[in-house]
């Protein structure tokens, strides 16, 4: 028998063993909840199991949105063997065995779906090792993952799988799940008649983040906590009977301790966030802005990294609209890592409402880019003799420096020379805004403009090294 023998999903395990959101688990496509873009009446996911489709597939979501539950309805449904281990614990030697005792079942009519959770933490050589089983249909993969499989599933495995996007769960679907769960005596918490508000209910769901497995758990702890309160009433009171126990605010409260935010440092969700502060930034949106600042501080991600990024949006998006803008996202970098956390997230705090309120450009942006793609695209000219030193006799004989004007040495400090290659003469990249100090920059380089045009009145020196 090998390590990973299927087991009949329909074998029952003792209740007492399970964790509730084990126990809770849908058992049918009616019993589960959420996800309706995917399997509700005639949407992809659903036609797909109902016509027993053996096309191999990706569910790609947050956790707890149903991933593990959805496939191991589709073996209940389709009657094939269901295999299941985690990326994070099998290697090729296992994934070697699974496949070998796939085809030998095979041969005897039997079909094997092999439940991969975590996908995305198998490399390259494990995730090869799938390719031929599922290309000649000996198993049909079904892959969990939080990441995004553009980049973290090889594209030949990709190629022959159909990615489902799980959404997370509403908060009244959340809501609903935990009605369930402590109405439901055989598989739930029926049978301790436990008592909790709508409200006690939203909370938990509103800290749950979408989680399902994460609220179900926080209403385990609650009802562990709720009992317990109940039984020192009756110690305290003298009666021969518990009162009937509550899950109230205080107990919650107890329950959850701290909110688990939703992170991953180097995963999707980690360019998701930072993302969104940066562009309620561009959008001027301070309380948005602030918002996502304080989901990435709490979630633990690196101050620094984010004092980087706030530098990056002075000079990207506002430039020299407001150019105070990129000393004060220095001086808050510098006070994060002067201070520390907790106190530095308001240095940040700081930087990042007065990017919000600072006028924008990105005039300098859009002008390096410009510069960037012809540098790349044209030919890489010489610099052009009038703007090359000349610090030996030889280089001055070869005309090194001939023609120079000196811009001192012209009354209004412009003198009328080209200081491009011959090919760019012509090009201008940077296009101030009338925003902020950039309105007064670019009245400037109009002013520049005239005076190029205009004779120079020259002082006692022609030209200067």
């Amino acid at each position: 028998m090998s390590l990973f023998a299927p087991i009949p999903p329909q074998e029952p395990s003792p209740q007492g063993a399970r964790p509730l959101a084990d126990r809770m688990r849908p058992r049918t496509l009616d019993e589960f909840v959420g996800q309706e873009h995917l399997v509700g009446p005639g949407k992809p996911l659903r036609v797909q199991i109902e016509r027993d489709d053996p096309t191999s597939m990706i569910f790609w979501g947050p956790p707890g949105t149903g991933k593990t539950t959805l496939a191991k309805i589709i073996a209940r449904i389709t009657k094939a063997e269901f295999i299941e281990f985690s990326a994070v614990l099998a290697g090729i030697k296992e994934i070697k065995q699974v496949m070998a005792d796939a085809d030998r079942a095979r041969q005897y009519g039997t079909r094997t779906i092999v439940f991969v959770d975590e996908i995305h933490r198998f490399n390259k050589a494990q995730q090869d090792a799938f390719l031929p089983h599922v290309e000649k249909g000996s198993i049909r993969l079904i892959g969990a993952t939080t990441e995004n499989p553009s980049f973290e599933i090889n594209g030949a495995l990709l190629s022959r799988c159909r990615v489902y996007v799980l959404n997370q769960l509403a908060e009244d679907q959340i809501v609903a799940l935990l009605h369930r769960a402590l109405a439901d005596p055989e598989r739930g918490l029926g049978q301790l008649h436990l008592e909790a508000s709508d409200q006690v209910l939203e909370k938990i769901a509103a800290y749950s983040s979408g989680d399902a497995r994460s609220a179900y758990n926080a209403l385990e702890v609650a009802a562990s906590l709720a009992l317990e309160s109940s039984s020192k009433s009756a110690v305290e009171t003298r009666l021969a009977a518990s009162p009937a126990a509550t899950i109230t605010d205080d107990v919650v409260h107890e329950a959850l301790q701290k909110r688990v935010l939703l992170y991953d440092k180097s995963g999707e969700e980690h360019y998701n966030l930072i993302s969104a502060l940066h562009k309620s930034v561009r959008n001027s949106d301070p309380d948005a802005a602030l918002y996502w600042l304080g989901r990435m501080l709490e979630a633990g991600e690196d101050p620094l990294y984010i004092a980087r990024r706030v530098v990056r949006m002075a000079v990207e998006d506002i430039g020299l609209a407001e150019p105070n803008a990129l000393a004060l996202c220095m001086a808050a970098r510098d006070a994060v890592d002067f201070i520390g956390m907790p106190e530095g997230n308001l240095a940040l705090a700081q930087a990042i409402v007065y990017l919000c309120a600072a006028p924008k450009s990105n005039a300098l942006y859009t002008a390096y880019g410009a510069v960037l793609q012809d540098v790349e695209q044209t030919a890489a000219e010489p610099v052009p003799l009038h703007l090359r030193n000349a610090p030996t006799g030889l280089m001055k004989g070869l005309g090194y420096g001939k023609g120079y004007q000196y811009a001192h040495d012209v009354e209004d400090k412009v003198a009328d020379m080209q200081c491009l290659p011959d090919s760019l003469r012509q090009r201008i990249y940077y296009h101030p805004t009338n925003e902020g100090v950039e309105k007064r920059i670019r009245e400037r380089l109009e002013e520049i403009k005239r005076l190029k045009k205009t004779p120079p009145n020259r002082t006692k020196r022609e030209s200067a090294p």
